[in-house]
């Protein structure tokens, strides 16, 4: 069973989505329904769903308002804008004709964002900037557009692109916490522009994508651009791999500095260096497989707490309040309702 599966989303950005979408008139609760998402669940911001559950109410949304910012640009962004943007990017050479490509395409194309690509030094900086930030109170639209400039482009070109530092111009929000997942590299609030930063010698990579993959690749969208694993940093994500792939997810660091080929003092300092630590990676994913494991009524919680390497069910539920700040069997009695 592929991480992927496991991950989950903070229920925070489908409230968002469905705050953005109710200013467009649209009907939250076939959306909702369509989605396979419980309406309940959003009073609670502890929750969390899955990647394709997001992927399909943005879908679901982007085709009934044929708009891809949702009310949230001051002008409409049809949908399709970005498949017509993508269709010339995956014929680029390489990685600064890409950004250079999406650059012009946008400011051509809408008065919503304004998009630029400066060398700082050894660094490039790509920058956004909203032409009506009001119009985004949730910080939706430019979250999820920072998130796809580096994720589209990074898949052109067949690796992750490691960012240096992600710049914001909003405050610190109540869901903080989950730039960890979007943006694995320092993160700065109340700067003059949305800007992410990554080294110059990257735009050298070519683009390796052809016209066929892409057309897999769009048929997706967004999902791909929800799933984290190879977006993080090398050492953190080889735990993430380790852990996903292991039956004992009672391990411990040392176990896998040495399955790792490293001594352990090693793996943490280069965990650190990446803005993580062991600890926060197996919550991480301990966290992610206990939502999807309650998700299914056939296995008992105790089997959960089992299968997370918990010595016992209370230290599992003591945990999972943690997380989430509910027990395991209120999670899941609120999920089926």
């Amino acid at each position: 069973m592929s991480f992927i599966q496991h991950y989950s989303i903070s229920i925070h950005f489908a409230q968002a989505l469905i705050n953005a979408t109710n200013k467009a008139g649209l009907d939250k609760h076939q959306l909702l329904h369509e989605a396979g998402i419980n309406e309940g669940l959003l009073n609670n911001p502890h929750f969390r769903i899955t990647p394709e559950q997001y992927s399909t109410l943005m879908q679901i949304a982007w085709r009934e308002s044929d708009d891809d910012f949702l009310g949230m640009g001051t002008q409409r962004c049809r949908h399709g804008i970005f498949s017509l943007m993508a269709k010339e990017a995956v014929r680029c050479k390489d990685l600064e004709s890409v950004y250079h490509h999406l650059c012009r395409f946008y400011n051509l194309v809408n008065e919503s964002i304004r998009l630029t690509l400066n060398i700082e030094g050894d660094d490039v900086a790509l920058s956004m900037s909203l032409s009506d930030p009001k119009l985004d109170p949730d910080l939706l639209l430019r979250e999820f557009l920072m998130l796809l400039w580096h994720r589209f482009p990074s898949w052109l070109v067949g690796q992750r692109i490691p960012l240096k530092e992600v710049r914001f111009t909003h405050k610190p929000p109540a869901h903080i916490a989950e730039y960890q997942l979007m943006f694995p590299c320092p993160t700065r609030f109340e700067q003059s522009t949305n800007t992410f930063v990554f080294s110059k010698e990257w735009l050298n990579l070519p683009v390796v994508q052809t016209r066929q993959t892409l057309k897999h690749h769009l048929r997706r969208a967004p999902l791909d651009w929800f799933t984290r694993q190879a977006f993080f940093p090398v050492y953190t994500r080889r735990v993430l791999d380790y852990l996903e792939q292991t039956d004992d997810l009672a391990t411990s660091m040392e176990a896998i500095a040495q399955a790792l080929h490293l001594s352990e003092r090693t793996l943490r300092r280069k965990l650190i260096s990446e803005g993580s630590n062991f600890q926060k990676i197996k919550d991480i994913v301990r966290r992610d497989k206990a939502i999807h494991y309650l998700s299914q009524p056939s296995i008992p919680i105790a089997q959960v707490s089992s299968l997370l390497g918990f010595s016992e069910p209370t230290a599992f539920t003591r945990a999972f309040k943690q997380w989430t700040g509910e027990s395991p069997t209120s999670y899941r009695l609120a999920a089926k309702q």
